[in-house]
C-alpha cells in the first residue's frame, strides 16, 4: 500500500483500517484528502486478504468538515471548477457507499459538515455520546449537497429537513435517534461493541456479505419491485451453487464451522 499525505492505512489481519490524519486541524479535509480516501477505498476493493474496512481519525476528532484554506479556495474558483471539486466529493462518498467489502465508521469528538457524508457513506456507524454533529452548511450560505443522497438514506426526509435546515449541533444519543449512527455509547465503550460488530462480521461468508451490499445497492437504487421478482430469484440460485454458498451450507447441515471462520 503506497504512502499518503492525509491519511494513513493499516491492515490488521483481515482489518483494513482508513486514518484520517490531519489531526492539527481535526482532519478536515481538503482535494487532497478526497482523492486519497478514493484511492485507499478503490485499493480496498482489490485486496482479497482485507474483509471489511473502518474509517476513524486521529487525534481530537472525527472529521471537523472542510478545510478553511481549502474553502477560500474555493470561494473564488469558477462554476466549472467549483462543479470539477464537487463531482470528485460526490465521488469520494459513492466510492465508500460502493465498497466492495463491509464499512465501519468509528466516529469521535466532532463530525462536522461533509464529515457526515463520510459516516453515512459506510454501512455501520458508531459514535461516542460526547461527539458533536452538525450539518452546518445552512450557517454560511450553502447546502449540504454532495452528502445529501446518503444521509437522507441513514435519517429519512423529514428527519434530514429537522437537522440540514436547522443546521443544528446535536450529540452522540441524538444522532442514534435520528439513524444517523447505528449506535452512540460511552467514550469507554465504544471499541469494545465496534469489536463485536467485527467478530459478528467475520462469521459471516465474505463473499455473501459482498453479494449481500449488491442486493441491497441495487433493491435501494436500481430496481423497481417488478425487477427485483427476477433478479432475487436468479442472484440466490447462483449463490447456492458457488463454492461459498455450498460449504455455507454443507456446514449448517453437518452442524459445524464453515471454512472462513477461524
Amino acid at each position: 500500500m503506497k504512502q499518503y499525505q492525509t491519511i494513513e492505512f493499516e491492515q490488521k489481519g483481515d482489518l483494513g483500517i482508513v486514518w484520517l490524519n490531519r489531526p492539527n486541524i481535526h482532519n478536515a479535509f481538503n482535494e487532497v484528502m478526497i482523492s486519497e480516501v478514493i484511492d485507499v477505498f478503490e485499493a480496498i476493493n482489490e485486496m482479497e486478504d482485507i474483509s471489511m474496512a473502518v474509517l476513524r481519525g486521529r487525534g481530537k476528532s472525527f472529521c471537523a468538515g472542510a478545510d478553511l484554506n481549502w474553502m477560500r479556495n474555493v470561494a473564488n474558483y469558477s462554476y466549472e471548477q467549483n462543479f470539477k471539486e464537487s463531482l470528485n466529493l460526490s465521488k469520494c462518498f459513492y466510492t465508500i457507499y460502493t465498497c466492495k467489502k463491509p464499512t465501519i465508521a468509528i466516529v469521535h469528538g466532532a463530525a462536522i459538515g461533509g464529515a457526515n457524508g463520510l459516516l453515512a457513506s459506510c454501512d455501520f456507524a458508531y459514535s461516542d455520546d460526547n461527539t458533536t454533529f452538525s450539518l452546518s452548511e445552512v450557517k454560511i450560505g450553502i447546502v449540504p449537497a454532495c452528502i445529501s443522497p446518503y444521509v437522507t438514506k441513514r435519517v429519512g426526509e423529514y428527519g434530514s429537513k429537522e437537522l440540514m435546515i436547522s443546521g443544528k449541533r446535536f450529540k452522540g444519543p441524538e444522532a442514534q435517534y435520528h439513524k444517523l449512527v447505528n449506535k452512540s455509547l460511552p467514550a469507554e465503550e465504544l471499541d469494545e461493541h465496534v469489536n463485536g460488530v467485527i467478530d459478528l462480521l467475520r462469521t459471516s461468508g465474505p463473499k455473501a456479505m459482498t453479494q449481500c451490499k449488491n442486493l441491497i445497492f441495487n433493491i435501494s437504487n436500481k430496481e423497481t419491485i417488478e425487477e427485483a421478482l427476477e433478479s432475487t430469484a436468479r442472484m440466490i440460485a447462483e449463490i447456492r451453487a458457488s463454492e461459498e454458498g455450498q460449504e455455507g451450507m454443507a456446514a449448517f447441515l453437518e452442524k459445524r464451522k464453515p471454512n472462513w471462520v477461524k
